[in-house]
Formats: structure tokens, sequence, C-alpha cells
């Protein structure tokens, strides 16, 4: 496996996850589990190898994913950009891959947070994937087209809340000509298929690519870390409607479960591989092997 791409097979889909970059989170507990009681997260955190009392910063990966049906090139989310430190780095990753980001077809974004969308347009303000079509939800439009967008439940700094914006007013709006919004499950082209995840943004999105019998599950950010997959019930300070974003992480965790699907969760450890398998009343996550 490379440090910046990895291959894999879903049915006759040919995946391949291409690392933007990683950046460093600062006060991870707080930020990912906003609800936990300390104690239970240091217990939870303890099995991953992870001292809450000295984890100060949380290192992320931002990958992108490619689905090559074999009559479609789908890239679903586009990274940062480079509007976060250590990102950008995603059209390189992908031509050291033998990706041209001209063959993309279509760009599927889960919702319209910097490190998802911040890589729809190039330095000049171009589309950086200029033969695709961009798809994203008609609620997640709805969010980031006003001036200024209401992120007022989020805590962060107003410095931070204006990059959000200003990142997504750039990769969204700035090429709205290139967008197709949509509401509901619906499928995008034959075999991949996105799902409504409404909580972590009003319009984020999962999505589900089939071939013979087999299931890739993407769950955008429905799970930041594996602990949201050992503790559902934990929502992160970043959630924009926690209760949803619960129930929207229950239903695909049952999904994937259920259909033993092979997940793709982005801010896991890269590159984001593994299946959900029961563990008393949650699930634990199961990297694939050799990753």
């Amino acid at each position: 496996m490379s440090d910046k791409s990895y291959r894999f097979k879903v049915g006759k889909f040919r995946c391949t996850t291409v690392l933007d970059g990683v950046y460093l989170y600062e006060h991870p507990g707080l930020l990912l589990c906003a609800n936990a009681p300390q104690g239970e997260l240091a217990e939870a955190l303890a099995p991953h190898g992870i001292n809450l009392a000295s984890w100060t910063e949380w290192a992320s990966p931002y990958p992108g994913l490619v689905i090559d049906t074999g009559m479609h090139k789908v890239l679903v989310d586009t990274g940062a950009g480079g509007s976060l430190p250590g990102t950008g780095k995603l059209i390189q990753n992908m031509h050291a891959a033998g990706i041209d980001p001209g063959e993309i077809d279509v760009v599927i974004l889960t919702h319209g947070h910097a490190d998802h969308a911040g890589g729809n347009v190039d330095r000049e303000g171009k589309p950086a994937f200029p033969n695709a079509r961009y798809v994203t939800c008609q609620a997640e439009w709805d969010l980031w087209a006003p001036d200024e967008p209401d992120l007022s439940a989020l805590p962060f700094p107003e410095a931070l809340i204006q990059l959000l914006i200003q990142v997504a007013h750039a990769n969204l709006l700035a090429i709205e000509d290139r967008f197709e919004v949509v509401d509901g499950e619906t499928e995008i082209v034959p075999g991949v298929r996105v799902l409504p995840a409404p909580g972590h943004t009003p319009g984020h999105l999962a999505v589900a690519a089939t071939s013979e019998g087999e299931e890739l599950l993407c769950l955008g950010d429905a799970a930041l870390h594996p602990v949201h997959v050992e503790r559902p019930d934990w929502y992160a300070a970043v959630d924009l409607a926690p209760e949803r974003a619960l129930a929207s992480r229950q239903q695909l965790l049952k999904r994937a479960s259920a259909q033993e699907s092979l997940v793709h969760a982005f801010h896991f450890d890269f590159p984001g591989l593994g299946r959900i398998v029961p563990r008393g009343d949650a699930w634990a996550w199961q990297p694939i092997a050799g990753v």
C-alpha cells in the first residue's frame, strides 16, 4: 500500500483512495465526542492506544475516493484543496496513481465543508475536474447559498466560520453551472447511489457503490473516528444537528453490518477501509487485512 493511494475492487468496480493531505486538529476529545463523559471517553479510547489526558492533536487524513465503474469515473469528495495546512495534494497524487483528473466525469460531494469540497476548483477558480458534473444534495446547497450561511451552532471562532463560508462559496457557488442538486436517495450513475444522511450538515450524503453483489458504503462524516462505531451515541462538536446525525449514523452502521459492506470512512486512518462488525449493543471497526 502506498501512503498516498490505495487500490481495491468492489465487484467489477476498480476503486482507489487518494490522499489530499493530513490536517492536525487540536483538542480532539472535545471535538469528536462533545457529549461524552470524560471518564467513559478515556476508557473507550484506551484500546485505540490513546491517552485522553495527553491527546492534544489528532492527525486526520483527507482522502478522495475514485470509483471506476467501467463506464464512469466517479470521485467522492475533493479534499481541502490547500485551504487548510498540509492539504492540496489530491491532483498530484491522482497523477502518481495513474488517474487522469480530466477523465473524472462525476464528482459527488458528501457535504460542503472545506475538507470535503475544498478541491473543487484550482487556484484560478476553474473546475479542477473540467469534464465532470458536480453532485450534492439540495439541502446542502441551500445551506451554503446565502451570503452568510447560518453556522451559529458550531462552537468555532468567527475566523474559522468565515473560512468555511469562503471555501464553500468558492467551490460551490463559483461553479454553480456545473452542479446537479438531488433530493432523496438517487442513482447518480449505474451502480452508484447517494443516500441521505443528514445531521452533520443538513444535506450530508453517504454513497453506496454496488457491483456483482458487493457493496462499498462511504460514510462521509457520519462517523469521524472508530470510537463513533463503538459509541454511536456520541456526537461531534461539528455536527450541526446532533440528534439527526446520530440517527443517520445508526442507520448506516446497521446497513453496513447487516449487508457486510466494505466501508470507507473519510477521517479514519488512511485508507479508511474496513467493515462494521457487531459488538454487544453496538459495533466495532475492523480495518481490512493488510491496512
